[in-house]
Formats: structure tokens, sequence, C-alpha cells
């Protein structure tokens, strides 16, 4: 996994597919998104924690943006979450067609800025030809494998992602759907109330031309509720 750091340049990393912000685990969902032959998908369970308690079963975690080109998906809370999305489409109408600029962006902002550095949680965000894990400590992070999990049951839909994406042909969207499924078997925060979207019409994405810019550093819920 590389790490897109706007303080820090291009570097390796150990992080793992379980989400941590701020020095906190996030708890309370998985999220999973899969890259294969030119399309994407990106997946998320249903349920919502308040402490100890389960509060919703059908929040949905992942959306579409930038006129449905791009996937976003969220852990931890979603009033921030919601926040961060809005900053990521307007990086995203500042940097026409470069995601990798507007979530390096969004990390600098994120980091550095008074307001957004105390907003909780974490995003994956993904098109047919990249994919990224954003967190709060201005961190961009571009898994291996083309394959990235978020949220207390990350760990478990990575390790089920990888396998199903080097060991069958099935496509993103039924790997994204069994990684789900393993993940809420498995973790008390998620649960099989599924929900998927996916991109892309199958053709490999092509080369970026010589001379595209790139990112000049390597680098429905209630508010207050925890996704």
């Amino acid at each position: 996994m590389d790490a897109i750091s706007p303080t820090s340049g291009l570097h390796p990393s150990t992080a793992s597919g379980a989400a941590i912000h701020g020095g906190r685990r996030v708890r309370a969902t998985t999220v999973v998104a899969v890259r294969r032959d030119g399309r994407v998908a990106m997946g998320a369970d249903g349920q919502v924690t308040m402490g100890d308690t389960v509060v919703k079963g059908t929040a949905i975690k992942v959306r579409k943006l930038k006129g449905d080109r791009i996937l976003a998906g969220f852990a931890g809370g979603v009033a921030d979450a919601f926040t961060l999305f809005e900053k990521l489409e307007e990086k995203l109408e500042r940097y026409p067609g470069n995601l990798t600029r507007a979530c390096v962006e969004l990390a600098k902002d994120w980091r550095m800025d008074r307001y957004l550095r105390r907003l909780d949680a974490l995003l994956v965000v993904a098109d047919t030809s990249h994919l990224f894990i954003v967190s709060g400590d201005g961190n961009v992070l571009e898994p291996d494998r083309d394959v990235a999990a978020i949220g207390s049951g990350g760990s478990f839909a990575l390790a089920a992602a990888r396998a199903l994406r080097e060991h069958t042909e099935m496509g993103p969207r039924e790997i994204v759907h069994e990684a789900l499924h393993i993940a809420a078997d498995i973790c008390i925060y998620s649960n099989a109330s599924i929900q998927i979207l996916d991109l892309g019409d199958g053709t490999p994405p092509a080369p970026p031309e010589i001379g595209t810019e790139q990112a000049d550093d390597a680098g429905r819920t209630a508010p207050g509720e925890n996704a």
C-alpha cells in the first residue's frame, strides 16, 4: 500500500485494512472497494451504532459524486463524512479529471484547517483508474492489489476481497458482495444489509498521457451517529 502524504511525500505504508483515525479505531461499519479490468465497485453494510446500541440497519454509506463518475464511502461520523464529501466535490471541481490531486488537496485541508481537523471520519474514494483511502492525519493511501477496506469489519473484508480477486474470475461487484457478507458474519458492528455501487464498462483505463498534471506532493442517518 502506497501512502501519498501532503507533508512527507510518497512512501511505503504498513496501514492495514482496519480503519484507525486520529488514534481511535473507527467502529460500526464495513466499507470495501475493488477495481478490476476497467471496473470498480464499492459497497457497505447498513448498520449504524450509537455506543452499544444498534439504531439503524439500512443506512446508506456509499454514494456517487461528480456526475456519477466517482464513488465514495465512509466510516465514522455521518455529519462529518458528508461535510468531507462536499469538500471533496469542491476539489474535484477545481481539479477536474485529477482524482489524485483532489484527494491530496482534501487531505491537506483536513489536516491543516482548524475546523476540518476535528471531523472524525475515514473515506474511500475511487474511479475506474484510481482507488484511495483518505484520512484526517494528512495521508492519501493507494492500496495494493486494487482492494481497499475500512471500518471495524475492514480487515475481514480486505482479506476476503484480496483472496477472491486473486484466485477467482469474479467481477468487482461480486467480490464486494461476498467480502461484505463475510465481514458481517464476523464483525458485530456490521450487518448483511448491503448497498453496492459500481462504475465502468469493463474497458481497461488508458495510461495517463505524458504531461498530465499530477499532485504537487506525493501527497440516511442523523448527525452525531457513527456509521
